[in-house]
Formats: C-alpha cells, structure tokens, sequence
C-alpha cells in the first residue's frame, strides 16, 4: 500500500449518498410501523445514526438505533456487543450498517449473531462496496461500488472534511 490518496468521495457527494440510501431504505420499508437499525461500531455506526435522522425527518416510521461491536479480525474468538434487548428485535425488520463491505467477514458474522434472533426481515447496507468476497455476503443497498485490487485500501473518514479514500 502506498502513501498516495485518491479521493473517491467528497463530503457532499457523501451527504448525497447516504440521503438516497435512507430513501430507499424508506420506499423498501414503509409499511413498516417499527424499524431497527444496528450500526457497526465505529463509522457503521456513525453512518446509522445519520441515516436514522434522515429516516425520522422524512418517514412517520418509528426508528431504534442499536450499535453492536465485534473484534473485526478475529469475530470467531472475541463476544460480539450488542448495545440493546436482543429480545427487542422480535419480528422486527432490521437493517445492518456498516462503512465499506470488503471480504465481507465482519457483515457475515453480524448477520449470523442477529439471525439467532425471530426477525421479520433484515437488509444491509453499506456505503463502499469493494465486491472482494471470501463470504457468501452481500449489501442489499450500496452508496457506491468501487472496484479495486486486493492491495489497496478504501478508508472512510467521518471527520471535517468527510471524504472516503482509495490508498
């Protein structure tokens, strides 16, 4: 990997996407009077939290935000946390969100701890999908998919000014 940046997204272009991203998530779900959201800790999570403020502005869908936190190189050997009720998922549609989807790992093993659990349904979203699965994973609503090679990384930075990388 080298130092060099490109950058594949700005802040607005961000803004943008994760704004289409909750209206289609409201056009797949608006008969739906109750909504969960689980953010992948960390920029999963802050992701989800913005898309729950756009879904509450535009929607009179009743949305719960949940983090849940898992060791993203060893899922296997580390507890996942989950920040809420577990029970309170019960015939619940989910959405999981996390930043960039790579091997797919991370969303894999997210997926199989909250399918222990009677959802009604469940979709993921991401916003940089980089389509270099080792995992029968993929995002049911993608901001942008970027393909890459297996040697380079996308970052997605949350702070001012936003902006995902390709390095």
């Amino acid at each position: 990997m080298t130092d060099d940046k490109l950058l594949v997204l700005t802040e607005k272009q961000i803004k943008q996407k994760i704004q289409r991203i909750a209206h289609e998530i409201y056009e797949n779900h608006y008969q739906e009077k109750e909504l969960v959201i689980v953010g992948i800790k960390d920029r999963g999570l802050i992701m989800a939290e913005r898309l729950k403020e756009l879904i509450d502005s535009i929607s009179e869908i009743n949305t719960t935000l949940y983090s849940i936190e898992l060791h993203k190189d060893k899922p296997t050997t580390n507890p996942i946390v989950f920040s809420g009720d577990l029970a309170g998922l019960k015939n619940k549609a989910v959405i999981v969100v996390d930043d960039v989807l790579n091997s797919g790992r991370t969303l894999i093993h997210v997926v199989k701890f909250l399918l222990d659990y009677p959802l009604k349904s469940m979709k993921t979203v991401v916003l940089v999908d980089r389509f270099h699965r080792r995992f029968p994973v993929r995002a049911d609503i993608v901001g942008l998919t970027l393909s890459t090679n297996m040697k380079e990384h996308v970052s997605v930075d949350f702070s001012k000014p936003e902006a995902v990388y390709l390095q």
